[in-house]
């Protein structure tokens, strides 16, 4: 694994030993940031379920102005903070080491993310709640794009009933991005 294009271009990234992280594969993350290419420079960026960092990291090294990661499990905050510290990005990295609930929750008031990513376990619809949550918060508004990591063969079908409304969807082998912003008011 390793940063994909950017500041820190091709400095390899350390993973949390064990099977509770899956970190998106560099293919898949390559093809992730050249959808958001145009969208990177000067943005910040909310990288939940954040696991090793990579993601965050990415876009830091893209030209993210401000990345938060937001993680809770001990051995995956050790990786993030020696790959941020590794790739000398961690000035413009805050990590929040509490569940993302809680992370939102507190970060209410602090200002907009312009592109929020989701990587929680799969299939365990966690994103319900998260989305819920955002819907409900300041950190988002019409513009702001969130994108979920899931199982490729996981609905998401209250997407829409949390006030969201679907933008794209990339499907790979085994797992899918779904973008997606507030519903407009109608």
């Amino acid at each position: 694994m390793r940063v994909i294009a950017g500041t820190a271009r091709s400095l390899p990234l350390k993973a949390a030993e064990g099977d509770n992280t899956r970190p998106t594969t560099d293919r898949i993350k390559e093809t992730l940031f050249n959808m958001l290419q145009s969208d990177i420079a000067g943005c910040r960026f909310l990288d939940l379920y954040a696991g090793s960092g990579a993601i965050g990291i990415e876009a830091l090294s893209r030209g993210a102005k401000e990345a938060v990661l937001v993680e809770n499990a001990r051995a995956a905050l050790a990786v993030i903070k020696d790959n941020l510290a590794f790739t000398k990005l961690d000035s413009k990295a805050v990590i929040m080491e509490q569940d993302v609930l809680s992370a939102i929750n507190r970060l209410a008031g602090k200002g907009v993310f312009d592109i929020i990513f989701m990587d929680p376990p799969y299939g365990k619809d966690y994103e319900y709640d998260v989305l819920n949550a955002l819907s409900h918060s300041d950190i988002i508004d019409k513009y702001t794009i969130i994108i979920i990591e899931e199982a490729l063969h996981v609905p998401l079908d209250y997407i829409n009933e949390c006030g969201f409304e679907t933008i794209k969807v990339k499907n790979y082998k085994t797992n899918k991005h779904i973008f997606i912003r507030l519903k407009e008011s109608e």
